[in-house]
């Protein structure tokens, strides 16, 4: 079966050449650029009661040494990466396909991969196991904050010391916040703020019109914001830029990635963020958007529509429902999901526990709540389901707990483990055994308590959440036959509806298949097959 490892065939790079992939006949049909890649995720404001939220956003660039950009198309990048987020900020390989001459189309990407080896992917955890990639993040990262109007504008929001008080560390604070999130493995030391500086130009020049709608050139406000900072702050040791506009920008706030003239360089790049006036007023967006200069993804929930933002177990999706108020720095962000902060480099092996399919044992599992900082036990447990040929997208689900209580979680539905379920390109989707599932996931179908048992959607994991504990649950996870109850079979929604009277129902929810958009059919749906199978939860 081709897999995007035998679909590059680069002899002119030697990391290729390590990979095993030289094929010079097929070379010739390729082009091979490298770069740095560049992402960018744009975040609509929330929207107004009664009004529909805007779609997210989401740029994808290859930029060569020269400063120029290519831009790759998003659905492509995915496929041809395995992991795309894991590969931000770094320097790439990418094999363009040859155009079809006869059909006149444009180029294909066919494959991406990092040129330095050492940073292609984490081991695997276990045999048959999906390839956990990761994008270790540690130490001191600092930020600096640069405060930009626009030429005509001369409103100022914030004062400098706000803006350098969101660094501190110091409870509903930033670097207080990454701290606790990370388990200490990243602080915000040395983060500072600037400003305000005045762009050379008015808002019009970097805010356009297109398709009827306004598009931010987040290339222009990073070159000209950074460029007015340069005789005052040292860009060299700076981790990340946030970036704090006096004005709207095009509805979004946005976070990522970024390339300009800077310090003497033709090509400086750095993690950064642009932030709107309503994004800066609360710390939960803008760590949202850090989030994204880290690499992270979008989370989502398991109910298939076009809206990402509607998982609220994670500030990179659902940054506003569910969430502590502060007085001084509005909404504070929530924690991010375990799969997450193991791709970061924040879950310690100890704490880390994978059951592959196959795996007969029957076992008890203390699960700790995920936002414990001293935990002796496992915090992040992962089920994985029939290896692919692609590693990559091989499915497995991690689970987590999680308690509504301190300065971050304390809004959060419930104490509960709760379940994500993570696909291609490292994207982590909240399951939901309630059908149809509901459109936020603080639902008590999303929370799984004392009682309740839930299968896998293939029925070769079987878990049961027997107690609750002062640190966390204790878990029986074993295969779903060798469990103390039969195994029932996979429902669907009319046999719900019709069981529902029964002393203990059975619920389902659907399932997600690898690269779920456009949304997919749902649970028990005919028409989806085995991608259209149900999970089973027993109450």
């Amino acid at each position: 079966m081709e897999t995007r490892a035998n679909r590059l065939h680069a002899p002119a790079l030697l990391a290729c050449a390590a990979f095993g992939w030289a094929d010079a006949g097929a070379a010739q049909a390729q082009s091979i650029e490298q770069g740095i890649l560049q992402l960018e995720w744009g975040d609509p404001a929330r929207p107004a009661p009664g009004r529909a939220r805007l779609a997210p956003r989401f740029n994808a660039y290859l930029v060569k040494d020269d400063g120029s950009r290519t831009v790759l198309d998003p659905v492509q990048a995915r496929r041809a990466a395995g992991d795309l987020y894991m590969l931000a900020h770094r320097r790439v390989a990418v094999a363009f396909a040859a155009p079809d001459a006869a059909k006149s189309t444009a180029r294909g990407i066919d494959a991406i991969v990092p040129v330095d080896p050492t940073t292609r992917s984490a081991p695997v955890q276990a045999p048959g196991a999906r390839v956990m990639a990761g994008a270790p993040v540690g130490g001191s990262t600092r930020w600096v904050t640069l405060m930009c109007k626009f030429s005509d504008i001369g409103t100022e929001q914030k004062t400098q010391a706000f803006f350098q008080s969101q660094y501190g560390d110091s409870v509903g604070q930033l670097g207080h916040y990454w701290r606790e999130v990370s388990y200490n493995k990243i602080n915000l030391t040395g983060s500072s703020a600037h400003g305000w500086f005045t762009l050379p130009q008015p808002r019009s020049y970097y805010i356009s019109q297109k398709d009827g709608g306004d598009k931010a050139d987040l290339k222009k406000l990073f070159a000209d914001c950074a460029g007015a900072a340069d005789a005052t702050v040292d860009f060299t040791t700076v981790e990340g830029v946030n970036m704090m506009f006096n004005g709207d920008l095009d509805g979004y706030a946005w976070g990522g990635g970024t390339c300009a003239p800077l310090e003497g360089q033709n090509n400086f790049c750095t993690r950064a963020t642009w932030n709107p006036p309503w994004s800066f007023n609360n710390l939960a967006p803008l760590a949202h958007e850090m989030g994204h200069g880290y690499g992270l993804p979008h989370s989502d929930n398991s109910d298939g529509d076009g809206d990402t933002y509607d998982n609220p177990w994670d500030v990179m999706s659902d940054a506003w429902y569910n969430a502590v108020s502060d007085a001084a720095y509005g909404v504070r962000p929530k924690h991010i999901n375990i799969f997450q902060r193991y791709r970061l480099g924040w879950v310690d092996g100890a704490r880390q526990q994978v059951i592959v399919l196959g795996d007969l044992t029957t076992r008890e599992i203390a699960l700790d709540y995920a936002h414990l900082a001293s935990s002796g036990n496992v915090q992040m447990l992962v089920l994985s389901l029939s290896p692919q040929a692609d590693p990559y997208a091989t499915v497995v689900y991690t689970l987590e707990a999680r308690k509504r209580e301190g300065a971050y979680e304390g809004a959060l539905a419930g104490d509960a483990v709760i379940i994500h379920r993570v696909q291609t390109s490292g994207a982590a989707y909240s399951m939901d055994a309630d059908v149809p599932p509901a459109n936020r996931a603080n639902n008590e179908g999303s929370m799984f308590k004392v009682g309740e048992r839930w299968l896998t959607p293939e029925g070769s994991h079987a878990v049961t959440v027997n107690a609750q504990t002062a640190s966390g649950f204790v878990l029986t996870v074993g295969p779903a036959r060798a469990m103390s109850r039969p195994l029932p079979a996979l429902v669907r929604p009319a046999q719900v509806s019709a069981s529902s009277s029964s002393s203990s129902s059975i619920r389902s929810a659907p399932t997600i298949p690898v690269g779920a958009r456009p949304p997919p059919p749902r649970c028990g749906d005919p028409r989806g097959g085995a991608s259209a199978r149900c999970t089973v939860r027993e109450r």
